[in-house]
């Protein structure tokens, strides 16, 4: 079983090969934790976690150690710490940092949870390996490739010579097109803060250097290396941090004699009904916001996994709908299944050619219509869907369906004894107002409730 993975690094797609068939190696470029993980944050989350599965499914369940990092060293972070520290809170800086690290990455930890997507073998936090960031950064200053300066450690991009090859731009093409900062403590306008130093209002660590924190990019190449070893198999993220996140590690790593890693896969960006995510438009929200409205974390990962890693995903709401009733329908079928049997060969294949997901629901699809519920369930299962404990969202909406209607019924029974309807009309109204759809006839009452419906509001009813 060949799988076939498009590397950024070369630009084209080929057979994976791995350092070691019993140790394959994967890191995760993982979020920053100041606050809820919005929904494009997912994206890299359930591909990642597919590709996972899939590399556990091939090579074996202990043969796989898969690395999500989170990036607990931010000003975002430090500057809740520091309201909270002058709200009156109890403890220093650095304890109220941890703690509002802490209860980001709980919040994290539950809405990842509730999309499906099971935990990697590690998940490092940066403030845990500073002393291997410092010692890689001491090691880049004494090749050449990093100097000191006012208290900074930056890195010296031009004594990489192949800088800007993951991206394929030039340096000078990088600085044209790029917001460059330029500061005093720069020899040049596209070296990269490796260390910088911190004030007693803010957190730091001792170093050489003076007391301070590390940039952003030393943290992913301390921590893969100290987690992965020298060299490793793959190393993710979105394609928003190919430029400068990914090419500055590389440079760092590289020049650090590290191998680093041998495919690098990006995933493309997330929209919302085909606009580009923003505040600006009113159309931004967290992972949280949609469970929050009743969207199931099931029915969120079947949208994202159905259109291929590579391509731009569009979230509507349309496709929420619709995701929701093939669930359904898929559910009805294979509850009562057992899975003893391998994913279907043609599921396989499709998933085993760059992660092609969208092309593993399309097999789905003809599962269920084929009648080969069995092979729909173990396959379904591969990619974190239809799993037992993912379907708790099918069974309320039911039961609470199931009391709404004997309600009607009985009040429909009570008013055609007394023809006075006005009890009914009540019900039928306030069921219509909080989205559900009535249908009565002489043969009883139906009710069905789309994603839309809001169940809350007939509470009082149950």
């Amino acid at each position: 079983m060949d799988i076939q993975l498009y590397n950024t690094a070369t630009r084209r797609k080929d057979t994976f090969v791995p350092i070691d068939p019993a140790n394959v190696r994967m890191y995760l470029c993982g979020p920053t934790v100041y606050d809820r993980a919005h929904l494009g944050n997912a994206r890299p989350v359930l591909v990642f976690d597919v590709l996972s599965r899939l590399l556990r499914h091939v090579y074996g369940e202990s043969a796989v150690t898969y690395v999500r990092n989170f990036t607990d060293v931010d000003d975002k972070i430090n500057a809740t710490a520091l309201a909270r520290k002058e709200a009156g809170a109890k403890g220093t800086l650095e304890e109220l940092v941890a703690e509002r690290s802490d209860e980001t990455i709980g919040w994290y930890h539950a809405d990842m949870d509730a999309l499906g997507a099971l935990r990697p073998d590690h998940e490092p936090r940066a403030t845990a390996f500073i002393s291997q960031m410092v010692d890689m950064i001491a090691d880049l200053i004494t090749k050449g490739f990093a100097y000191e300066n006012d208290g900074h450690v930056l890195f010296r991009v031009r004594a990489y010579e192949a800088y800007g090859a993951l991206s394929g731009r030039s340096v000078d093409d990088m600085i044209a097109g790029a917001r460059v900062e330029v500061a005093p403590y720069k020899e040049d306008p596209m070296d990269f803060v490796l260390w910088k130093p911190s004030d007693d209002a803010l957190p730091g660590w001792d170093s050489p250097w003076g007391r301070g924190r590390p940039g952003w990019h030393i943290e992913c190449s301390a921590m893969a290396y100290e987690l992965l070893g020298d060299r490793f198999d793959i190393h993710g993220g979105g394609n928003d941090l190919q430029f400068p996140h990914h090419e500055n590690e590389i440079a760092q790593s590289k020049c650090a004699g590290h191998g680093f890693a041998n495919v690098w896969m990006h995933n493309e960006m997330l929209q919302v009904e085909g606009k580009k995510m923003s505040k600006s438009l009113g159309n931004f929200f967290t992972v949280r916001d949609l469970l929050d409205q009743g969207v199931p974390g099931e029915v969120i990962r079947f949208v994202m996994l159905s259109t291929h890693y590579r391509k731009p995903m569009d979230w509507t709401g349309k496709k929420a709908k619709d995701a929701a009733r093939v669930l359904r329908k898929w559910r009805a079928v294979t509850d009562e299944v057992d899975v003893n049997q391998p994913p279907s060969d043609e599921f396989l294949r499709t998933l085993l050619d760059d992660v092609n997901t969208a092309g593993a629901i399309a097999v789905l699809h003809d599962l269920f219509n084929q009648g080969c519920f069995g092979e729909l369930k173990a396959s379904a299962a591969m990619i974190g869907l239809l799993n037992n404990g993912m379907g708790e969202w099918i069974n309320r909406p039911g039961v609470v369906l199931d009391a709404l209607t004997e309600r009607l019924s009985q009040a429909r029974a009570k008013a055609m004894e007394t023809k006075d309807f006005t009890e009914v009309d009540r019900l039928k109204a306030a069921y219509l107002d909080a989205g559900v759809e009535v249908r009565m006839s002489k043969d009883g009452i139906v009710l069905g409730a789309d994603l839309d419906a809001d169940l809350s509001k007939l509470d009082s009813f149950l």
